[in-house]
This record gives structure tokens, sequence and C-alpha cells, in this order.
């Protein structure tokens, strides 16, 4: 299954350059009229082009940024009364990391909370590996449960059975949370009307070039769209490696569901449509491990987009009849362009732009769009990186980040979605650990 994707990626990578070449073929030998059309119609989709992507720039970065100033003005917390949390720690073969991830959550800064480890059948040491934690520490009670495996979904539901106090945290076996996460991330369900609350994942392993486009990935494309949406009180995918919950949202919605390859996207959908705020914490902070390689890159973004599709087409009705509350409509209605649209627009334009400047030599009108696109990208990435208190040494990456990077998760993104029209069958396609954590 792994090595399917990428050779599929392979395939439709060929398709299109063959007809690219047919295209540039047929272009030389139209007529005049033909190829001053094409011309025009090259200059007209450039602008069209640059209008939608600096409006999307711009009205990230300008939410994101009032989100960046709302929650730097917040009171302090002194005398704040602190609800008991349950941490929810789902593992299937996580034997490398769950014994660090576990000693992370002990270290947490926070009065009194549980950590209930629930082992999804694993087949390697992940059972006893977490089984020799379990016990008091001071304030934490760590329990740890096994069940027959049957995927996060229902190892998280299992947790959530057992969990015994209001505020519930969902995280992965493979993350770990910074030791002010829990007190940062709690204050906001004071207010009644917020069922959830997605943290700030950042990448631990960034050890390649290939790790560190994706830290800046999660900086600039991931949180700086939530930091808008949390804005908004509207964040449309409350994070798998944390996100923390009212247990009564979540016994309320039916808990999490096995028939999307994104249970968390899922979930969130649910609760947005059931009238529940979803805010975002940035000082709520979780680190995961990602892909190290392209072909594990390649797999997991397969099932993030495919997984998005699905919940997306259990919520169709809600696209169509707008909910009462606008920005949670909108929140929808942007996880469905940010899916599918927008990567298609992207790989449209790419290639679309590079045909017409060889083809008609127009090579000055494309290096001055590559030059503008860079431009936006470092600044996006600048503003992204400093908001987020991050590492100025990921900045430099925007250089290749659209023209490499995001160019290639579009189109493994446009290969999902063919897939997922056709309705082909795909696994999971596990990550392997290599215990960076």
């Amino acid at each position: 299954m792994r090595s399917r994707r990428p050779f599929l990626l392979v395939i439709a990578a060929a398709i299109i350059l063959v007809i690219g070449l047919l295209l540039l073929v047929w272009a030389s030998r139209a007529p005049l009229e033909v190829q001053t059309f094409i011309v025009r119609l090259s200059i007209v989709t450039l602008v069209l082009f640059l209008v939608i992507l600096i409006a999307r720039y711009f009205t990230l970065l300008w939410f994101g940024y009032l989100h960046h100033l709302e929650s730097g003005a917040e009171a302090p917390r002194n005398g704040v009364e602190y609800p008991p949390v349950s941490l929810l720690v789902p593992a299937y073969n996580e034997g490398k990391v769950i014994e660090s991830a576990l000693k992370s959550l002990l270290k947490l800064d926070y009065p009194h909370y549980e950590i209930i480890v629930v082992d999804d059948g694993s087949t390697d040491d992940t059972l006893a590996n977490a089984s020799r934690m379990a016990g008091g520490y001071g304030g934490c009670r760590v329990r740890v449960t096994t069940k027959r495996n049957g995927g996060k979904a229902t190892a998280l539901n299992a947790g959530l059975a057992m969990a015994e106090y209001p505020i519930v945290l969902c995280m992965d076996a493979d993350s770990r949370l910074e030791p002010g996460t829990l007190k940062s991330a709690v204050v906001h369900f004071r207010d009644p009307s917020v069922g959830a609350v997605a943290g700030n994942v950042k990448v631990v392993n960034r050890r390649n070039l290939w790790t560190r486009l994706q830290a800046l990935e999660y900086v600039e494309g991931l949180n700086m769209a939530r930091r808008a949406q949390g804005f908004l009180n509207a964040v449309n995918i409350v994070p798998g490696p944390i996100g923390l919950f009212r247990r009564e949202v979540l016994l309320a919605v039916g808990g999490y569901e096995r028939d999307t390859f994104a249970e968390d996207a899922d979930l969130t959908l649910k609760i947005l449509t059931a009238g529940w705020k979803i805010r975002y914490e940035p000082k709520a902070v979780a680190w995961t491990e990602a892909p190290e390689r392209l072909v594990d890159l390649i797999q997991q973004r397969y099932r993030w987009t495919r997984g998005i599709l699905q919940a997306l087409g259990k919520h169709k009705r809600t696209l169509v009849f707008p909910l009462p509350d606008l920005p949670l409509w909108l929140s929808l209605v942007q996880m469905g362009f940010e899916a599918v649209v927008w990567p298609a627009m992207n790989v449209y334009g790419h290639l679309f732009f590079a045909y017409v400047a060889i083809a008609f030599g127009l090579g000055e009108m494309l290096l001055a769009w590559w030059v503008l696109l860079t431009l936006l990208d470092l600044v996006a990435a600048l503003a992204s990186v400093g908001m987020e208190e991050e590492q100025l040494s990921l900045v430099p990456h925007a250089l290749v980040y659209r023209f490499f990077f995001i160019l290639l998760i579009d189109v493994v993104k446009l290969c999902s979605t063919l897939e997922e029209g056709l309705n082909l069958r795909m696994g999971w396609g596990k990550l392997e650990r290599v215990g960076r954590i």
C-alpha cells in the first residue's frame, strides 16, 4: 500500500507532462490569432490567480494578527481555578515513543489531571512499556487499558468512557506537550459557548529538508489558518496531536466515528454544526514527529485529504444550506476550498504560466510572477514565525516552499481527490516512528 501511492503520483505527473508537451506542439503550429488569444488569456488568468492568492494571504494574515493581539491581551490568570482534566492517549505500536511521551505528560504544570492510555491491540511492546508507567504521581494518575485493535477512533471512545473529569484532552501517543499547555487552554472553557479548543502543533524532528519544510508548513500554512479561524471562534479542524473538549459535548455528538480517514476533522465538523464555538490557543503546544521520507509524507497527505473529503461529504447538507452562524459556515466552506479548489488552482497556475512562458517567450512575465509569489511567501513566513515566536531559520525555506513543496503537496491532494471520487480502496498506512520525541 505504501509503494502504490508514490507510483500513482509518478503516473499522474507523467500524464500531465505529456498533455503539456502536446499542447506546446499544438500552440506552436496554431494560427497567429489563436496564439494571440492564448497570450491574452494567460495575462487575464495570471491577474485573477494573483488577486485570489493575495486576498487569501491577506485575509489569513489579518485575522491571524487580530487573534495574536487578542491572545496577547489576555488578563492575568492569578487565582484562576483550573478544573481537573482527563488526557486520552490512544496507542498502536508506539513502543518506541510511549514512555517518553508519558514522562513528558508527568511534567505538565497543572494541579490535578489523569492520563488514560488505551492500547489499541498493539503487536509490539507498547502495552508493556505503558504499564510500567501506571500509578499515582502527586496530582496526576496514570491508567492503562488495552482493547482489540479497532482504530484510533475506537481507542479514543474507550478512553472517553473511562474519563472522570469534565474537560478531556485528546492527543497522539507520539506527541509531547509543553508544560504550560493545559493552563493556557482550559481558561477558554470559562465561556459556556466554547465546546473545544485546538492546540498548536509543531514539528520536533527538523533534521532534513522535508521535515524543515513541514515545520514551516505547520507554522505558516496550518497554524496561520487556525489563528484566523480562532479569531472567529470557528476552527474547522482540531488537530489530533492536541485538542481539548468538553466531555459532555463529545458524548452529545456521539464521540469519534470510524467511517473517515480523518476522525479529527469529522468530530470537529460535528461540534461546529451542533452550534458550539471552537477556539485556537497558540500557547497550548504539542510537538509531533513529522515524516522524514518523501514516501511517508505522500502517504500521510493522501490519508489527510481523503479523510477531509469524507468528512465534508458527511456534512454536505450544511455546505448547501448555510448555518445561522455565518463564521461557522464560512469555516466549513474554507475547508472544502483548501482541500480541493485551491490545490487545483495552484497546480493549474504553475503549469499554465510555465507553458505560456516557454511557448510564447514570456519569460520576463514568468520571472516577475515568481518573484512576487516568493516575496509574498517570505512576508507570510516572517509574520507567522514572528507571531509563533519560532526559529527565524525557517524563513529562508520560503524560497522553495511554494514552487517545490506546496506544489508537490497539491499534486498529491489532487490525486487523492481523484481516488476519493472514484471510491478506490485505501488503507490507513500507519507512519513508522523513529523515536525522535
